[in-house]
């Protein structure tokens, strides 16, 4: 148990019991191997070394909490390199951190000096670690300097960050997990005077919360908006052009509090006293469109929305290409010059309304006016962009630029958009004049030509759909009736839609084809898989998907909305996924920034909740056999469905493996005894699950993985670092934090009884679940994972050089023993 350090050992009087301290040139406080404690135990002082850190630190984290998490660093900037450091109050009555070569390694600046007076330092309940100066009676105290005034990456119930003119208190996240010196991102406000919140990365913005209007900050979502919590204020001091950001805490919620992530997040935090963790009450950047200036000058960002920047009405792409190619920094420019200030007669300019936005940035303030005469004022104003009007703010307007405007579903305020005249309205409605003067004749011959033709092409849309349920026929007419109910889609309009299968509209490229994004001319947005009539697996792949994933249905399955045949044209048609796959953000260095650890948690109980049905709850028992990142894909809000069901199989009743001579799936993913000798049930989904799993937690790729030293894979790479108790060293530093470690080590065994090369030894996907949500609470001990050491896979068509480049392999035609 951790025990509370005393001052002298002659005394053998504890500091909670606030004893003075006698003068003296110097005395020793508090040695690394000893511990401050708050009276009610809940905060703790003491030297720490983070993971993977020889370093020593002193530091205030709560007490009794596991992982041990630390919400104020004093010297984080210079560590002490061994265990000899001391906290201590120097002859002049600072407090300071010496090493063993008596080398001062913090220390504050104080403006008096104690010379006849006694000095303590005291930790209190609000984790304020304190020194004061009592008087001669030892009685009353005043506090000469205090952590709270000077946060490191936590803002705790009390603290505050105060701005005065330019000078400002930041908060300054971890440069990594294992590492608390100051790192890139640091938290503020930016002015005295239209206060908001701003998380800068380097000295660039790299969030802002919008300005305060005395109640919140206008641009950010709330779960309460009428902010009942009341959990942070800004208040303007006494001094001139100082303000100050109170962050009070939740009273009804246990140690809440912010916390600022070394990956450039900011979220408010509490520990959840039932569950036994800390839980995320409010996290940003949250959303793709949360980062600063995402969509440049004059865009908007909706993360809904597919691509999620477009300009403003009346704007254009400044640079069209960047823009196409996803790349929106450059922004947009005007497409019609404004009125204002021109001779000529011109109609005037006027407003288009946006609302529920998050504003601009850069806003200009004019007080005591109301909202007609905020428009009046911003239509006489030739330099005027926009303006809005929020009773607790007031009036704003904008010049030289709008930037960083973002689409809110609900909240936000509302924007008036300056545009042109011409900009305004509906353009180009085509009239349609429709002559007066047909016969009753005509009206019937036209009637019968229509006639016709529609029942000529009902024809040929039968005698198509008969071709390919005579080319789907399995034996079963249930699964007939079944594909009957799926709409079929007429080829030309799938050309229509995916822009005749431009290559701009291609979402990906596999071995039985390509993929396109399509409008269909009811708005829906759609995901065109058109087979290549050279694969020779094309047929059986569409075949096999269309009878399987028809008949199931589940939030976490991709869905089916139709099917096309005509003449050597196969397309099948999906609902469309923005985030396209799990493959696209977690192996990318930019986009992998958003998938947080409760993002990848989530993914990867989606991807659990998706098997369990495919394997137990659905009408039929589904093995997928090709499950990888990239057959995960995600929607607008990040949630994994499950996709390319064109190699799964279906079992009857009662039975529970099966054999092929034919082998499908991706190397790197499937189970030894599936690879080798073409045995597979649902232990073998289970295995590509868990290697699944483990590229999540690290970003790396299996097939792609090489340890050289031993020749492993990275499944046998986590396994020996596992045994060696070293696992948290492979995962992502991303996710990497002492808040997340729990779970994490968690989801490391669980991925490593998945990948058991013995086929009885992994568990089910149900206790799989079980597992992650703890009712399954002492873990078995993982045996060594299969293929855990690289090997040459070849096959008659493929050589190790793909395997060495880092592509996956499908492999679909290999002999089973």
């Amino acid at each position: 148990m951790p025990f509370v350090c005393v001052f002298f050992a002659y005394s053998c009087l504890a500091l909670l019991m606030s004893t003075g301290i006698a003068d003296a040139a110097s005395i020793q406080l508090l040695k690394d191997s000893e511990t401050l404690f708050s009276p009610n135990a809940t905060y703790k002082l003491g030297f720490f070394s983070p993971p993977n850190n020889t370093n020593r630190y002193l530091g205030i984290s709560y007490n009794n909490i596991s992982p041990t998490y630390f919400v104020w660093v004093a010297n984080r900037n210079n560590p002490v390199k061994d265990s000899s450091g001391v906290l201590r109050i120097s002859e002049g009555g600072i407090l300071e951190i010496v090493n063993g070569g008596n080398n001062i390694l913090w220390s504050f600046n104080s403006s008096t000096q104690a010379l006849n007076a006694t000095r303590k330092i005291q930790l209190l309940d609000s984790g304020n670690l304190q020194l004061i100066e009592l008087d001669k009676g030892g009685n009353n105290s005043t506090v000469i300097w205090q952590s709270f005034d000077y946060p490191t990456d936590a803002l705790l119930p009390s603290m505050s960050i105060t701005i005065q003119n330019t000078t400002e208190t930041r908060l300054h996240a971890w440069k990594s997990a294992s590492d608390p010196s100051e790192g890139r991102f640091s938290l503020g406000l930016d002015s005295a005077m239209n206060s908001q919140l701003v998380l800068w990365d380097g000295d660039q913005r790299h969030y802002r919360s919008g300005p305060w209007n005395g109640n919140l900050f206008l641009g950010m979502i709330y779960a309460d908006p009428t902010n009942n919590y009341a959990d942070t204020k800004i208040q303007k001091n006494d001094a001139p052009n100082e303000v100050t950001l109170l962050y009070t805490g939740i009273k009804q919620l246990s140690l809440s509090h912010y916390y600022f992530s070394y990956d450039g997040s900011l979220s408010e935090i509490y520990w959840d006293l039932g569950k036994k963790s800390w839980q995320i009450l409010y996290k940003v950047p949250d959303d793709p469109c949360d980062y600063y200036g995402k969509c440049g000058d004059f865009g908007i960002c909706n993360s809904v929305k597919s691509p999620i920047c477009q300009c403003l009405k009346g704007f254009v792409p400044k640079n069209s290409r960047e823009w196409k190619a996803g790349n929106w920094s450059s922004g947009c420019v005007r497409r019609t010059t404004l009125q204002c200030g021109k001779q000529g007669g011109g109609k005037p300019d006027g407003f288009q309304v946006l609302n529920t936005v998050k504003l601009p940035d850069l806003e200009v303030w004019l007080q005591g006016i109301n909202p007609i005469n905020c428009r009046t004022m911003c239509l006489n104003n030739c330099s005027c962009l926009a303006y809005a009007y929020d009773q607790g703010a007031g009036c704003m307007y904008w010049t030289n630029t709008l930037i960083d405007i973002q689409q809110f579903r609900s909240s936000g305020i509302t924007l008036n958009l300056r545009l042109a005249h011409s900009e305004l309205g509906n353009k180009g409605r085509m009239k349609a004049v429709i002559a007066a003067t047909v016969t009753v004749g005509t009206v019937s011959i036209i009637a019968l030509i229509v006639l016709w033709l529609w029942f000529n092409r009902w024809k040929a849309k039968q005698a198509s759909k008969k071709s390919i349920l005579d080319h789907l026929k399995h034996g079963d007419h249930k699964n007939q009736r079944k594909l009957e109910e799926l709409p079929l889609i007429d080829f030309k309009d799938l050309a229509v839609a995916t822009d005749n299968f431009n290559d701009n509209q291609m979402l990906g490229q596999g071995g039985f084809g390509q993929v396109y994004k399509g409008l269909l001319g009811d708005g829906r947005e759609i995901a065109v898989k058109r087979l290549s009539a050279a694969s020779s697996q094309g047929v059986q792949e569409f075949t096999n998907e269309v009878i399987v994933i028809s008949r199931l249905q589940h939030k976490n399955l991709v869905s089916l909305i139709g099917f096309c045949v005509e003449g050597e044209e196969k397309l099948l048609v999906y609902e469309y996924m923005p985030n396209k796959s799990l493959s696209a953000f977690l192996f990318d260095s930019t986009k992998r920034e958003l998938l947080d650890w409760p993002t990848r948690f989530n993914i990867i109980e989606g991807i659990c909740r998706g098997l369990i049905y495919l394997h137990r709850d659905s009408r039929l028992r589904i093995i997928h056999r090709d499950l990888k990142a990239s057959n995960i894909l995600l929607d607008e809000q990040l949630n994994p469905k499950i996709a390319d069901f064109g190699m799964a199989r279906i079992f009857g009743h009662g039975q529970d493996k099966d054999e092929t001579r034919r082998v499908v799936g991706t190397y790197g993913y499937m189970a030894p005894e599936y690879a080798m000798d073409g045995h597979f049930s649902e232990k073998s989904d289970v295995y590509s699950f868990g290697v699944l799993l483990l590229e999540i937690l690290t970003a790396q790729k299996n097939n792609a993985f090489w340890y050289e030293d031993e020749s492993l894979t990275l499944l046998g790479y986590v396994w020996k670092l596992w045994a060696e108790g070293d696992a948290g060293s492979i995962i992502d530093p991303l996710i990497s934090d002492p808040l997340n470690k729990k779970e994490i080590d968690r989801s490391i065994v669980v991925g490593l009884l998945c990948v058991q090369e013995n086929v009885n030894d992994r568990p089910n996907m149900s206790n799989v679940m079980s597992m992650f949500s703890s009712e399954i609470a002492d873990l078995p001990q993982p045996k060594e994972p299969g293929f855990n050491k690289r090997h040459v896979f070849m096959d008659t068509t493929s050589s190790n050089l793909h395997q060495m480049s880092g592509e996956p392999i499908s492999i679909t035609a290999l002999s089973g023993r």
